[in-house]
């Protein structure tokens, strides 16, 4: 028997395993699914959790119109399986944890630049009217999208003397004589790279990521983006129901005393004087101290909103991302913007996520840009969380930790650690094989 223990990860491995004819039994401490990254309701709770003495007011509607997310993740969506983006809609797919969720197309994607936000332009037409850019840069990042659009890594005529293993996406950007705002927001709006570092790596996988961002959005309209109605903790509820059919075992508001070893290697886990025993254990960082190391700390603030962003053309959803040089910083600030259109608030109320990676000894001070795009915030509720990472694969062990859940407002890390985990628990890759063929049966019209 396998054993998975809390977050969204977790369960989402539990329902993969269980797929894959596992018999996984779930523990989770808490009375509900999804750990730190699950969604709060009703509204009185989060006002608990954050240690607010005071009840909601009345302007905030009933508390059960809430389901406020701790840590909110857009999920993009794919058109070719062939970036590594868009992976959690290839892992709901493949296990067919679709048919328990809706999801809504987030409404735009903004980035910005000399204290203002700009939407985000990935295609030619966009470019040409952004307001982003100046005239001879539009004709410029035009000319970069008509060669990223017309790139093939199979066809090297497309190349147009770019060597895709060898030459430096810092290189391609000179080519084409793109100036630094552009590059910011390439980088970070549209390949979404969290750090500068790749500039100076092989660019292939740099035009793959944009070139997947332009042909999402081209396929879905608003943005590259989905969202979950009522919140993301519908996603650890769904893997949930899904280990179920497949015979997987869960058990909430059960506490665990020990994870039972035996010459160094798990034999199960300990909860109320009770054994269940295992051979591989996942878990969040949380039930192995011993195991993890701190890496950096996030922050986290959730802001109700009467209105919409300002400058977003009044969307109820969007993504707001600040490129780490826009403010002078390491690392790149971010918003996560729902509302009651995803039924996760009150009529007429907005949801606000701001993040961001820790970097000085005053955080909130730290998203102090993003803050003031939010104005006027009816009520914040700070958070500032410790990064974890697991100190060894768990390959002698067979403990294996997730990492905690990073600044970022998209799954794409996420991914890549549950990706992880399944190759060091099975020793072979995640197989993403006839993903593609699927994708019109469960995005339907509705929803494009």
């Amino acid at each position: 028997m396998g054993g998975a223990v809390r977050q969204t990860n977790e369960c989402i491995l539990s329902g993969i395993m269980s797929v894959n004819g596992k018999k996984v039994l779930h523990m989770d401490r808490n009375p509900y699914y999804g750990g730190e990254s699950s969604s709060i309701t009703p509204l009185e709770e989060l006002y608990k959790r954050f240690g607010l003495n005071d009840s909601p007011p009345e302007s905030m509607g009933r508390g059960r119109d809430w389901n406020v997310d701790l840590i909110p993740k857009f999920l993009m969506v794919i058109y070719f399986a062939i970036s590594p983006a868009g992976q959690l809609v290839k892992m709901l797919l493949y296990t067919e944890v679709t048919r328990y969720l809706d999801f809504k197309v987030v409404e735009g994607s903004f980035v910005y630049k000399g204290g203002k936000i700009y939407k985000v332009p990935s295609t030619e037409t966009e470019a040409l009217a952004s307001n982003l850019m100046g005239m001879f840069e539009k004709r410029r990042f035009r000319k970069f999208l008509v060669f990223i659009a017309n790139f093939d890594d199979n066809d090297p005529k497309t190349f147009e003397g770019v060597d895709p293993k060898v030459t430096t996406m810092r290189d391609v950007y000179k080519k084409f004589d793109l100036g630094q705002d552009v590059i910011d927001f390439t980088g970070h709006a549209l390949a979404l790279y969290r750090t500068d570092d790749y500039l100076d790596q092989a660019c292939l996988e740099s035009i793959n990521r944009i070139k997947l961002y332009s042909e999402s959005l081209a396929r879905y309209g608003k943005s590259p983006y989905l969202y979950p109605l009522y919140g993301l903790g519908e996603l650890p509820q769904g893997f949930a129901r899904l280990s179920a059919i497949y015979g997987g075992t869960y058990m909430l508001n059960k506490p665990v005393e020990e994870i039972v070893t035996e010459n160094g290697r798990v034999v199960g886990v300990k909860s109320e004087g009770e054994i269940a025993r295992c051979k591989q254990l996942i878990c969040d960082p949380s039930y192995v101290p011993d195991r993890v190391r701190k890496v950096g700390q996030v922050i986290r603030v959730i802001c109700v909103l009467s209105h919409p962003i300002k400058n977003t053309n009044d969307s109820n959803s969007c993504q707001i991302i600040i490129p780490q040089n826009q403010v002078n910083r390491n690392s790149d600030i971010y918003v996560c913007m729902i509302s009651y259109a995803h039924n996760v608030a009150a009529q007429g109320k907005y949801i606000a996520i701001v993040s961001t990676t820790v970097e000085t000894s005053n955080p909130e001070g730290e998203i102090e840009p993003a803050l003031e795009l939010l104005e006027p915030i009816d009520q914040k509720f700070v958070a500032i969380s410790d990064l974890y990472e697991p100190s060894d694969d768990g390959t002698e062990s067979q403990i294996f930790s997730s990492r905690a859940y990073d600044a970022t407002t998209h799954f794409e890390t996420t991914c890549n650690d549950i990706k992880d985990i399944y190759k060091r628990m099975t020793g072979s890759d995640f197989d993403f094989e006839n993903m593609k063929r699927k994708q019109n049966d469960v995005f339907g019209e509705d929803e494009q």
